[in-house]
């Protein structure tokens, strides 16, 4: 008797639903073509991959990423060990409640609000307690000792943006048709810094919320339209290490592979070199700061523009920081860098009304050469069953007052207003910085990083200096500037320290240099001892391959501002 299979075989073979053996014969040709076809395109994309890669970084660029890749995998490895996770642990939540204490208020006389009153408080209760909570211990902004952070314009301004809060506290630009006013103050906003940033004719901008969403917006554009207009599906940017992190949070958010960009010593400027090499054709975006907040620098944008043009791409420039400062540093008498428009490559920059344009904070500008660039950032759904929607940017309903705001701090101080407030400003840097490269207290232990044109100093310790009486642990300054009651603003990779000089701290400059050379006599020659909260924190999110500790500290604190 025949096998099962023969049998079987011969019956299929004479069904009349059987393929003949030659079709047969040419369907399992067209599979193993199909097949083949397949594994050279896989192999193709991964060749072409390997190759943008090597090209970019470089042989031993990509052996030295490869071995930190393979460090920080085994790291993550003995991380996840038992006995060092519960010692892990245990020291993060030590931290964190560390942190809780000092910043969630407790003990006699504290009454936390956990639910809506029975009774709803009398306007003299409420402002009462208003009075207590702004009457907080806290590090005195008032005094100029915070870097940064508050750009108060003085009490007058701040009474008349007072008034502006009050007469449009419930204004909501996605209804222009209500608030004829605000969307009439928002377009003259756009307008005037438009022209201040020597915007071409056709120029155009939208207000955003600040810094971060200016920064978002702008990538988003350059990113719908790359997939638009040359169907780029893996979307990549190059910025400068340095460029403001909001770019990193953009790349996370719309799924952008990032590149980041070394800014070598002297200059701290982003190296051409390094973006010539990593130019590919998903490159979206190139980036470059004016100045970057970390050092101050300002990077070479007409080399950036020149790239750029070349390769028919948009280059944003990040000048969210230097805001209205850089804009005058020309009329009140500065070196000035060539930054804006004027640059003919330039086709968005970022700018914060609400740094050193003194606006109440929530104010921002993305500023585009053209409204057919601007355009990509809008969204519009027409097909709703709300209704046709369209809003500019990310947000949709907005604070109305903000912009009324932002209106009444630029037309209150015009053009000789900011001057008068660069020259002040930019003058105390220039003070800082002089200080910090002459005075015999400090310039044997400490060096300006690059050179700074604006409102920020950084400065570090000597490079290869010998462990000799000159030589200072830059976060045991920063901690010893701290206890004095100085905010300042630590900062790794290489560990330093930067001021960004606000109005507050011009007027504070010189108990600031006093203080810093107090600190830096007290520290000199010191390199070990008892870690302050910025030796702790910052030496060892830089000692650590895996940055999960560091994670798990910075969500502790994201947390602790929303305990009660």
């Amino acid at each position: 008797m025949a096998p099962k299979s023969s049998r079987l075989n011969s019956l299929i073979a004479k069904s009349p639903l059987a393929i003949p053996a030659t079709r047969r014969a040419t369907l399992t040709q067209c599979a193993n073509a199909l097949r083949n076809l397949l594994l050279l395109l896989f192999l193709l994309r991964y060749t072409r991959k390997t190759y943008l890669h090597l090209r970019g970084y470089g042989l031993l660029g990509s052996i030295t990423r490869l071995r930190r890749q393979i460090w920080k995998q085994l790291y993550t490895y003995f991380l996840r060990l038992p006995f060092v996770q519960s010692k892990i642990r245990a020291d993060v939540d030590k931290a964190v409640l560390d942190l809780q204490t000092k910043l969630v208020p407790s003990g006699p006389g504290v009454v936390n609000y956990t639910s809506l009153p029975p009774k709803g408080w009398s306007g003299e209760d409420v402002r009462k307690e208003l009075e207590r909570l702004g009457d907080m211990k806290h590090t005195r902004w008032e005094d100029g000792r915070v870097s940064g952070a508050v750009y108060h314009g003085g009490n007058e301004l701040a009474e008349l943006q007072a008034e502006a809060f009050k007469r449009f506290g419930v204004a909501n630009p996605i209804h222009p048709d209500v608030f004829p006013g605000v969307r009439k103050m928002e377009a003259e906003v756009v307008a005037m810094v438009l022209s201040l940033f020597h915007a071409p004719e056709g120029g155009a901008g939208v207000s955003t919320s600040g810094g971060t969403e200016s920064i978002l917006s702008a990538v988003l554009g350059a990113r719908q339209k790359a997939y638009a207009e040359r169907g780029v599906r893996e979307p990549e940017i190059i910025l400068p290490e340095t460029a403001h992190t909001a770019f990193r949070k953009a790349g996370e958010y719309f799924n952008i592979r990032v590149h980041l960009v070394p800014c070598p010593a002297p200059s701290y400027r982003v190296s051409l070199p390094h973006v010539k090499r990593l130019l590919n054709s998903n490159t979206i975006l190139l980036v470059g700061s004016a100045p970057n907040f970390p050092h101050g620098i300002v990077d070479d944008i007409p080399a950036l523009s020149a790239l750029a043009l070349k390769h028919r791409l948009p280059l944003h420039v990040d000048c969210c920081l230097g805001s209205f400062m850089i804009a005058f540093l020309a009329k009140s008498g500065f070196e000035t860098p060539d930054f804006n428009f004027r640059v003919p490559g330039v086709t968005s920059i970022s700018v914060d009304t609400h740094k050193y344009g003194f606006a109440p904070k929530g104010n921002s500008v993305v500023l585009y050469r053209s409204a057919a660039l601007r355009a990509w950032q809008y969204y519009i759904c027409p097909d709703w069953s709300g209704g046709v929607y369209a809003s500019p940017g990310i947000a949709g309903s907005r604070p109305g007052a903000l912009i009324a705001g932002c209106w009444a701090t630029i037309m209150s101080l015009g053009e000789e207003g900011y001057i008068s407030h660069c020259v002040q400003i930019v003058g105390a840097a220039k003070q800082l910085e002089d200080a910090i490269r002459t005075s015999p207290s400090l310039k044997h232990s400490l060096r300006v990083i690059g050179k700074p044109l604006v409102s920020v100093v950084a400065f570090r310790s000597p490079i290869n200096a010998p462990v000799d009486e000159h030589l200072v642990d830059l976060y045991a300054v920063a901690d010893g500037m701290s206890h004095r009651g100085w905010h300042l603003n630590a900062l790794q990779d290489p560990p330093g320290i930067h001021v960004a000089v606000t109005l507050p701290v011009a007027n504070a400059v010189g108990e600031l240099i006093s203080d810093l050379e107090a600190v830096v006599g007290e520290c000199r020659g010191k390199t070990d001892g008892t870690k302050g909260d910025a030796a702790a924190l910052y030496g060892v999110a830089g000692a650590l391959p895996d940055k999960s500790v560091v994670r798990e500290l910075a969500g502790g604190f994201l947390d602790t501002l929303y305990k009660t």
